[in-house]
């Protein structure tokens, strides 16, 4: 049986573009900037983020060509390397439907340093899927894939395509299928498969994609987060995971995770509202890597409103950047 992740906070990073001021500046399509990219790895492993997921829903995976997936993977385990991270855990995100390009995919990925695949539940047909349907198509690809494989399952993304909690218990006998990442928010479905007795959890490895979430579904078994906010305050979303695996938490830390929770949460909203947009715009604006609106077409502009709109997440952003700075 292959190894999941490692249990914690994983960051799903942005994928940069080269800036506006770049020479080589693409209004169509900016060539990526692996430099930023790089940067960006880093600052996160220092801050005690557990593993990044490259090329995923925020990394715009489906505005990327194969050779920049490559490209973009090698650079990140190459800074890795050169700044004393080796090893450092990288899950790779696969978003095509076909299994042929999917496999491909993740034989690339493991070429380019990946040791998992993130692969998401195949939508396109969600109307007409059957829950044997989809176990049959993470089998094959699992069965084809060099590098273990992960159940990516957002329904905001696939075409609300349901996988249900027996389905993952199906999936998690494979040999070669370690875990899932779930982003959504319905908590009870995270019950039914990080606390279900008859998934093998040393093996299968549950996470939320939601970081406002994060402390009750540590209680129902799940082995941490994979979230967005945590790509500008890693340090925040890396404690209120530390105090959330405590089983005997003094009065203090009660107190403290609740209020760390609320402040994440709430910061948290503007990623529910503006995505991958909310994302880069807060990894420019309170890190200073990568321009405001610098995604790919048809992302484009920043959030709507801009400066003015900023404004009105002043005071729960300025919340949480306190935490972060203290820690």
């Amino acid at each position: 049986m292959s190894a999941p992740p490692p249990a914690g906070v994983y960051v799903p990073v942005p994928t940069f573009f080269v800036s506006k001021k770049a020479a080589n500046y693409n209004a169509v399509a900016s060539p990526i900037d692996i430099e930023t990219q790089a940067a960006h790895s880093l600052h996160l492993a220092k801050s005690g983020i557990t593993g990044l997921v490259v090329l995923g829903s925020t990394g715009e995976a489906v505005h990327l060509t194969n050779k920049e997936r490559f490209d973009i993977l090698s650079g990140v385990r190459k800074a890795f390397d050169d700044g004393g991270f080796k090893d450092y855990p990288i899950i790779a995100g696969t978003a095509a439907q076909n299994i042929e390009e999917v496999v491909e995919q993740l034989k690339s990925a493991k070429e380019a340093g990946a040791q998992w695949g993130l692969c998401l539940v195949p939508g396109y047909f969600a109307g007409a899927s059957t829950q044997e349907g989809i176990i049959q198509w993470f089998t094959a690809v699992a069965d084809q894939s060099p590098i273990p494989v992960m159940v990516y399952h957002y329904p905001g993304v696939s075409n609300n395509v349901k996988v249900v909690p027996s389905t993952y218990a199906t999936l998690s006998k494979h040999p070669n299928i370690v875990g899932c990442k779930l982003s959504h928010g319905d908590v009870s479905y995270h019950a039914q498969i990080g606390a279900n007795p008859k998934i093998d959890h040393t093996h299968f490895h549950t996470f939320t994609g939601l970081g406002q979430q994060l402390l009750p579904v540590i209680a129902l078994g799940c082995a941490g987060t994979i979230d967005g906010s945590a790509g500008f305050f890693p340090k925040s979303v890396v404690r209120l995971y530390n105090l959330s695996i405590k089983n005997q938490p003094t009065d203090e830390e009660v107190k403290e995770r609740r209020l760390l929770q609320y402040k994440v949460s709430s910061v948290e909203e503007l990623v529910v509202k503006y995505g991958t947009v909310g994302i880069k715009e807060a990894i420019s604006r309170i890190l200073g890597m990568g321009d405001i609106d610098g995604t790919r077409l048809p992302l484009c502009g920043g959030i709507p409103g801009g400066d003015k709109e900023w404004e009105n997440w002043k005071e729960v952003i300025g919340d949480l950047d306190a935490v972060e700075k203290s820690l």
